[in-house]
C-alpha cells in the first residue's frame, strides 16, 4: 500500500468520490481514496436516483445543478424531467412562495395547471389535482453506474483507490496537525483528511477527537411490477406528490415509489457496525403502507401492480438536515464532507466541487455558511437529542414547514433563569438553538410551546399574534418593554493576544477605551460578512463578543480557525450560560432604570455604544447602552444566579411606567422599520459591507490589514455593482410576506427579498432586497411575487422610524 499522499480521503460514497474527482481535477494528483468496502458500499448504494435541481436555497440550487451537469457529462443522467404535485389549495400555495422563492435566485420555473399535468402524466388520476411545477432539465441517476463513473473519471486523473481498506485511527504532529491516517493494511502519512464516510462520519471524526452530530434514519423505498396495459414508458417524468410525503421514478415499466414517513425510526444513534455495508435493514410495510396508499389514490393502475421489493436503508441526518461541510477549528487538515444523504445524488457532486475549491483556493463559489461543519453546540452531540432533531427534520422533507412554525423535539433543552417568570406572564416559547425564547406574550392564556401554530390557524394567512405583536411594538416605541435576552450568545476573549487577534478578525477598529461597544463583522478573503457582532472592550487585554443565539458556535470555530501559531497568548472562552441579559427599551427605559439604581445613567456620563458597571439594587451588572429595536435602553448582563432578582425589581419599578414583556416577533419588526440588518439573510459571505450600507463599520485607514481588507481595497477601486435597498410593498394592508419573495421590473425577475415584516409603526409592509448600484428610486415598474400576485413596491429610505436616531439618544 502506498505510504504517503498529500490528501486521504475517507469514504467511497458519491460525495466521497466526487470530491476525489474535485481534486484531481484542480490539480491535486497526490491523492488517495480509503473505503472500507466496495464503492457504494454504504447510504450511496441504496438510493433511489432521484435528482432534482429545484431548491429554495441558492446554495443547494446550485449544487443540484452542478451535480446534474456533472453526470450528464459522465453519461449516467437520465434527462426526462419532473411534474411535482399539488393534491391540496393549501399546497398549491406553498408552491406559489416556492417557486417565487426559486425564480428570485434565477431557476426559471413556474406553476402548470391540472391539465398540462395530466398531459405529461396521462396515468394520474384527476382528482384532488390542484396543479404541479414542471423541471425538464430534472431526471433519475442509477447509483452505482453514475458513482462509478465519477470514480473512473478521477482515477483517469491519477487519482488512486484503495477498497476494503478500513480505516483504524490517524495521529497527530506535536502541533496538533494531522499526520497520517491509520488502516487495517497499514500506515499513510499525509497532510489533510477529507472525512466523507457518510452514516461512519461520526465514527470517523471520533478518531481525531471531534464529536459530531450524526443519525442514521431509516428510509424506504419500494419496486413495483408493471400492469399490462399500463405500462411507464422509461422516459417518463418523475413525480413528487408533496401532500402524499412521496415520489417516484420509472423503473420496469411501473415505478420505484419512496416516501417521507410522519414517523421515521432512527437505528444504531451511538455508533453503526462497520460490517453494515450495502446490505438492507429491516423493512416496516405498516409505516410505509399509507404512503403507498395515498400513491395508489395519485396512480390507480399502482392498485393492480404486484410489489418487488421493500427497501429500507439508514441514510446520515445532522438535526438540521444540512450537511457538515469544510475544515475543522483547532485541528488543521481534518476536513468534513459529511452526513451530505439528505443531498445524496443531488448535492454530491456540488460538494465535491466545494471542498476542492475550499482546499485549494481558500475560498468557494457558492455560500456555504449554513453548512459549515462546526456550527452545532454541546447539546447537539447528546445522541438521542440529534436523533430527536434528525427524524423531524426527515419528517418535513416534503411535508410544508411554515415559517412561523416551531421545532418540538427535545424541549425544553436550554432554559433561561426567567423562564418560570416567563411561564407566569403568559408566554408563548419559540427555540433557537436548543433555548426557550419567547416569540410573544398572551397574558390571557397560559403560557404554552409554540410548534406547529401556523398550521394550527390555516397556514399562508395573517398571524394569529399579529395584534399581540403590534401592542407589544406599541410599547417599545411608546412606554417601555422588558425582554430576554439571555440566549445571546458571549465569547470572551484574555490575554496579550485578543487584541492583535480581533484586530485581524474584524473590519472595524477595536483598539478603543475601556468601556466602548463597536460594531462590526467578521469578513472572508474576498470581504463577504461571515459574522455581525458587538465587541465590547472590558480592559486592555480582556474583550466580550456578543453574537446571535444561532451563530456562537460558528463565531468560535471562525475565531478558533484564524489563530496562528505565532500569536500572543490568549484565552478564548464560551461565557454565555454565565450570563442571564435582560433588554430594557422604550422612552420610559431610563425612568425605569434608575429606580433600582444608584449609579448614573444620564446620557452625559452614560452615552450609546458604551458599557460599564452599575449598581441594579444590591447586585452587580453590567450595562450596554446598545439597542437592536431603535429606542432608548441597555442589555443588562447579570451572573446566571443572581440575576432573578434584577428581573423582578425591573418588573416591579416598571408598573408605573407602562412597562410590557415582549418577544422576539417584535423585535423583528422592531429592527426592519429602523433599518438593523440580520445575518444569514440580508448579510451573508456573498455580500460585502459595502453592497449592505455598512460602510461605517469599515476603517481601512485607522488600522493594520484584516481578514478582507485587500478584497475591500479593490472594491473601493473598481466599485460595487449592487447595494442593499429598502421596499415598502403594498399599502397599509398587511401582507403574507415572508422572504426570498421575487423581485420583478417590469415583468423580469431582478432580485428576491431578503428579510420581510410588517412595520406597526409605520404601517406598511417592509422588505429589503439587493439591487443594482444607482437604482432609479422612482422606478414605478417594481413589482413583488405573492402567491402568484404581483403587488407593486417602492423604493423607501434606508431607515423607516426616527432616521437621525433621536430616540436611542435620549
Amino acid at each position: 500500500m502506498q505510504s504517503q499522499a498529500r490528501i486521504v480521503v475517507i469514504g467511497g460514497g458519491i460525495t466521497g468520490c466526487s470530491v476525489l474527482y474535485h481534486l484531481v481535477k484542480a490539480g491535486v494528483k497526490d491523492v488517495i481514496l480509503l473505503e472500507k468496502g466496495e464503492l457504494t458500499s454504504g447510504a450511496t448504494c441504496q438510493a433511489a436516483g432521484m435528482l432534482t435541481q429545484f431548491n429554495t436555497s441558492q446554495t443547494i440550487m446550485r449544487m443540484r445543478q452542478y451535480s446534474t451537469k456533472l453526470y450528464k457529462s459522465l453519461n449516467a443522467f437520465s434527462e426526462v424531467g419532473s411534474v411535482n404535485i399539488a393534491s391540496s389549495p393549501e399546497m398549491l400555495k406553498t408552491f406559489q412562495r416556492n417557486v417565487s422563492r426559486a425564480r428570485g435566485i434565477g431557476l426559471d420555473v413556474g406553476i402548470i395547471s391540472p391539465e398540462e399535468t395530466i398531459r405529461l402524466l396521462p396515468w394520474a388520476s384527476e382528482k384532488s389535482l390542484y396543479g404541479a411545477f414542471h423541471l425538464p432539465g430534472d431526471g433519475h441517476i442509477d447509483p452505482h453506474t453514475t458513482t462509478y463513473a465519477v470514480a473512473k473519471a478521477a482515477t483517469n486523473l491519477g487519482a488512486q483507490i484503495l477498497t476494503n481498506t478500513r480505516v483504524t485511527g490517524m495521529s497527530l504532529s506535536a502541533k496538533g496537525e494531522i499526520r497520517n491516517v491509520i488502516t487495517d493494511k497499514g500506515e499513510i502519512e499525509c497532510d489533510i483528511i477529507v472525512n466523507a464516510a457518510g452514516i461512519w462520519s461520526a465514527q470517523i471524526a471520533a478518531m481525531a477527537g471531534i464529536t459530531i452530530p450524526c443519525t442514521p434514519v431509516v428510509h424506504q423505498h419500494i419496486a413495483m411490477e408493471a400492469v399490462v396495459g399500463s405500462e411507464i414508458p422509461a422516459d417518463s417524468p418523475t413525480f413528487r406528490d408533496y401532500d402524499h410525503l412521496v415520489y417516484g421514478r420509472p423503473e420496469g415499466g411501473s415505478y420505484l415509489v419512496g416516501g417521507w414517513e410522519m414517523h421515521p425510526k432512527a437505528i444504531w444513534i451511538d455508533g453503526v457496525p462497520w460490517n453494515h455495508g450495502s446490505s438492507e435493514v429491516s423493512n416496516d410495510f405498516d409505516l410505509f403502507a399509507p404512503m403507498l396508499e395515498d400513491t395508489i389514490k395519485r396512480f390507480p393502475f399502482i392498485g393492480d401492480a404486484g410489489m418487488i421489493r421493500l427497501v429500507a436503508h439508514p441514510d446520515a441526518f445532522t438535526p438540521d438536515g444540512g450537511p457538515l461541510l469544510g475544515p475543522w477549528p483547532g485541528l488543521k487538515g481534518f476536513w468534513m464532507a459529511a452526513v451530505s444523504n439528505m443531498q445524496g445524488f443531488g448535492g454530491g457532486g456540488g460538494i465535491g466541487k466545494t471542498i476542492a475549491e475550499w482546499i485549494t483556493q481558500g475560498k468557494t463559489e457558492w455560500d456555504v455558511f449554513a453548512y459549515r461543519a462546526w456550527r452545532f453546540s454541546r447539546h447537539h452531540n447528546q445522541a438521542l437529542y440529534a436523533a430527536e432533531c434528525a427524524k423531524e427534520v426527515y419528517r418535513y422533507y416534503y411535508r410544508t414547514k411554515y415559517p412561523h412554525d416551531e421545532n418540538v423535539s427535545m424541549r425544553p433543552i436550554r432554559t433561561s433563569p426567567f423562564h418560570h417568570r416567563l411561564q407566569d406572564l403568559g408566554v408563548v416559547f419559540g427555540t433557537k438553538n436548543g433555548w426557550e425564547r419567547p416569540n410573544y406574550f398572551d397574558p390571557k392564556k397560559s403560557w404554552r410551546k409554540a410548534g406547529e401554530d401556523q398550521r394550527e390557524w390555516g397556514g399562508w394567512v395573517k398571524p394569529d399574534f399579529f395584534e399581540t405583536i403590534a401592542a407589544e411594538s406599541e410599547a417599545v416605541r411608546n412606554k417601555v418593554g422588558l425582554f430576554d435576552m439571555s440566549a445571546f450568545g458571549k465569547i470572551e476573549l484574555k490575554g496579550p493576544g485578543a487584541l492583535p487577534l480581533i484586530q485581524r478578525l474584524t473590519d472595524n477598529d477595536l483598539d478603543r477605551p475601556k468601556g466602548s461597544v463597536t460594531y462590526t463583522q467578521f469578513l472572508n478573503d474576498q470581504g463577504g460578512i461571515v459574522a455581525d457582532i458587538m465587541i465590547t472592550r472590558l480592559d486592555t487585554q480582556y474583550f466580550r463578543i456578543i453574537t446571535g443565539s444561532a451563530l456562537i458556535d460558528s463565531d468560535l470555530g471562525w475565531i478558533r480557525l484564524h489563530q496562528k501559531d505565532d500569536d500572543l497568548s490568549v484565552e478564548i472562552k464560551d461565557v454565555t450560560e454565565d450570563y442571564a441579559v435582560i433588554g430594557l427599551w422604550g422612552p420610559n427605559a431610563r425612568d425605569v432604570l434608575q429606580k433600582i439604581t444608584g449609579s448614573d445613567i444620564s446620557h452625559k456620563s452614560f452615552s450609546y455604544m458604551t458599557a460599564k458597571n452599575i449598581e441594579a439594587g444590591s447586585i452587580q451588572a453590567f450595562a450596554q447602552r446598545v439597542t437592536y429595536v431603535g429606542e432608548l435602553g441597555w442589555e443588562l448582563y447579570i451572573p446566571k444566579d443572581k440575576s432573578i432578582f434584577v428581573w423582578d425589581q425591573l418588573w416591579a419599578a416598571g408598573q408605573d411606567f407602562g412597562i410590557r414583556p415582549c418577544g422576539f416577533k417584535a423585535i423583528d419588526s422592531l429592527r426592519l422599520e429602523k433599518g438593523f440588518l440580520a445575518l444569514t439573510s440580508d448579510i451573508t459571505s456573498l455580500e460585502n459591507p459595502f453592497e449592505a450600507g455598512l460602510d461605517h463599520c469599515v476603517k481601512m485607514n485607522q488600522k493594520g490589514d484584516f481578514i478582507g481588507k485587500n478584497a475591500l481595497a479593490a472594491l473601493q477601486d473598481q466599485g460595487i455593482k449592487q447595494q442593499l435597498y429598502t421596499l415598502t410593498i403594498g399599502e397599509e394592508e398587511y401582507l403574507t410576506l415572508y422572504g426570498g419573495e421575487a423581485v420583478t421590473l417590469n415583468g423580469k425577475t431582478i432580485s428576491r427579498l431578503r428579510s420581510t415584516g410588517y412595520g406597526h409603526t409605520i404601517k406598511k409592509n417592509i422588505g429589503f432586497a439587493y439591487l443594482p448600484k444607482g437604482f432609479d428610486e422612482n422606478e414605478t415598474g417594481l413589482m413583488v411575487e405573492v402567491f402568484g400576485e404581483m403587488i407593486g413596491a417602492k423604493i423607501a429610505p434606508d431607515v423607516l422610524y426616527d432616521p437621525k436616531g433621536k430616540a436611542i439618544r435620549r
